[in-house]
């Protein structure tokens, strides 16, 4: 993939409004030519990005803060976020606007807690206040059972199904046993109404077998997970150990293997598990080897590029890309195209916007937000 031009300068960029010139690139692509425009930098770790109603765009800080850009500026951090755990992987992290936010202010969003000696995967529901200078009414919807004392693995995306009701990734906290332990929440993806009570088709509604809120297990370190809005699908993207990244679809009371099967070896070298296939464990849908450590998902519906519509787009932080994975009719991954290789950073999210553009988020000391939209033939 090469730069068409380094750094053409627009007049304006125009997305549901006015906002200010900034640099852009264009690249070039195995369909059509990309511009890549930096909206914002100043970010200190950003971890997720939202549009919106009026096109500006809230933006996550892992070290705890939340951000509004609009028409080009970075905004004061937004008062009433909780007090992180910003240690290690752990920080304020993903974020997601209710279908109705427009009229309620009301958001949902993820953190790193640190409670009792140790720190944990905690979900919160939130309005975010008319002036936009606070959250107000902060309440937990989902607090992981047990926290320990390491710093990595938290998961933790929110995906909102069609239905209204929250999943919720949550990682292995480093002890892969932990996600085949049904009575613990690491390991998992968790299922839950908007007010943190449980849904009536969770597979454990009853308590039995596994906590109620667990939707499926043997998950390592899932930190993508999105719907398919052409036919409502779960799916997830996850990181190995080394080796091993995994798309999943998430489906009720499922068990997903790790650490019994995996595509993967520890970092030592090692074997894992039992080898890559048992029987009663599901298998991917598609594996890295070596890994592109994953740091969100997005499947494409959208107008700006009809061209990819269906493709998965996962945001990598290893190689610093965006990776592109074509379907067939059937649904199966059949090419990959690795988009934007080390050009900008570590791509920690990426979201379609509603006018079919992307936007990403660099997870750097100096993050930006970056949005991807088609290019013009007069850019080039």
């Amino acid at each position: 993939m090469k730069r068409m031009s380094a750094f053409n300068f627009a007049a304006a960029l125009v997305l549901f409004g006015a906002v200010s010139a900034v640099a852009a690139d264009t690249v070039n692509t195995q369909g059509p030519a990309v511009r890549v425009d930096k909206l914002a930098d100043g970010f200190e770790h950003p971890w997720a990005v939202e549009v919106l109603p009026d096109g500006a765009y809230l933006v996550t800080e892992r070290p705890g803060r939340m951000r509004i850009v609009r028409d080009g500026k970075l905004s004061d951090p937004i008062g009433g976020v909780p007090r992180v755990s910003a240690r290690g992987q752990g920080g304020l992290m993903d974020v997601a606007l209710a279908p109705d936010f427009a009229k309620s202010g009301k958001l949902y969003f993820t953190a790193a807690i640190a409670h009792g000696g140790g720190s944990g995967t905690e979900a919160f529901s939130a309005t975010l206040s008319a002036d936009e200078k606070t959250l107000e009414a902060v309440t937990p919807i989902f607090t992981m059972r047990r926290f320990t004392s390491g710093n990595i693995q938290y998961g933790s995306r929110i995906a909102i199904a069609p239905d209204g009701t929250l999943f919720i990734s949550v990682g292995d906290r480093g002890d892969r046993d932990r996600s085949q332990d049904w009575q613990d929440d690491a390991g998992s993806i968790i299922h839950i109404n908007t007010d943190g009570s449980i849904p009536a088709n969770n597979p454990f509604r009853d308590g039995g077998k596994a906590l109620r809120e667990i939707w499926s297990k043997g998950h390592r370190n899932p930190q993508g997970i999105a719907f398919d809005a052409k036919d409502g699908r779960l799916y997830t993207v996850e990181h190995g150990a080394r080796g091993g990244d995994e798309i999943n679809q998430p489906e009720a009371g499922k068990n997903y293997g790790w650490p019994i099967i995996t595509y993967g070896r520890d970092y030592s070298g090692a074997e894992i598990g039992e080898g890559t296939a048992k029987e009663g464990l599901e298998q991917p849908l598609h594996y890295w080897d070596p890994s592109i450590a994953p740091g969100a998902l997005a499947v494409y519906r959208g107008a700006m590029f009809p061209e990819w519509d269906g493709n998965f787009l996962v945001a990598a932080l290893k190689f610093q890309l965006l990776s592109r994975m074509q379907r067939d009719a059937s649904g199966a991954f059949v090419a990959e195209e690795r988009l934007f290789e080390g050009e900008y950073g570590r791509i920690r999210d990426v979201v379609v916007a509603p006018d079919g553009a992307l936007l990403m988020v660099t997870d750097e000391e100096n993050g930006a937000l970056l949005r991807v939209s088609r290019a013009q033939a007069n850019n080039g």
